[in-house]
C-alpha cells in the first residue's frame, strides 16, 4: 500500500514520472543558456568613447554575467558582442568583414586584448597607472 501511494505520488496519478524518478538524487540538472538569458542579467553596453575606465568596466561586468549565469565559452563573445554601440559596433562588423563568421570563433581573451589595443590607448593607461 506504501508502494502504491509513493508510486503514485511519483507520477502524480496520471502515469507520468516525475523529475524525482529520471533524476533520484534531485540532482540540478543544466538547462541550455541562451541569449535572453544572458541579457537578463543586464551586462553593460560600451560605446567606445568611455576610455580605459569604462572598457574595464564593461570587462569585469561581462565577465561577472559569463560567471553568474554558465554561459558557455563558445558564446561568450557572440554575446558580449552583442553589447556593443556606436563605434564599437563598427569595429566589430569591420572584424566580421575581414574574419567572417570565424570572428564569433575567437576567444573572449583574444576579444578582450583587441578591444584594449584599440579603445585604450597606451598614454591613457599609462596616465592611470601613474594615478594609482
Amino acid at each position: 500500500m506504501i508502494d502504491e501511494a509513493l508510486l503514485r505520488n511519483s507520477d502524480g496519478g496520471d502515469g507520468s514520472h516525475s523529475s524525482h524518478a529520471e533524476n533520484p538524487r534531485n540532482m540540478h540538472i543544466a538547462r541550455p543558456f541562451y541569449y535572453v538569458d544572458f541579457m537578463k542579467c543586464h551586462p553593460l553596453n560600451f560605446k567606445g568613447t568611455e576610455g580605459a575606465v569604462g572598457l574595464t568596466r564593461w570587462i569585469e561586468k561581462i565577465e561577472s554575467v559569463f560567471n553568474i549565469s554558465g554561459c558557455a565559452v563558445e558564446n561568450q563573445v557572440k554575446f558580449a558582442t552583442c553589447t556593443l554601440l556606436d563605434a564599437t559596433l563598427t569595429w566589430w562588423n569591420s572584424q566580421i568583414r575581414t574574419l567572417g563568421l570565424d570572428a564569433y570563433t575567437m576567444t573572449w581573451s583574444v576579444l578582450k586584448k583587441k578591444m584594449t589595443d584599440k579603445y585604450c590607448p597606451l598614454g591613457e593607461v599609462k596616465k592611470l597607472e601613474i594615478e594609482l
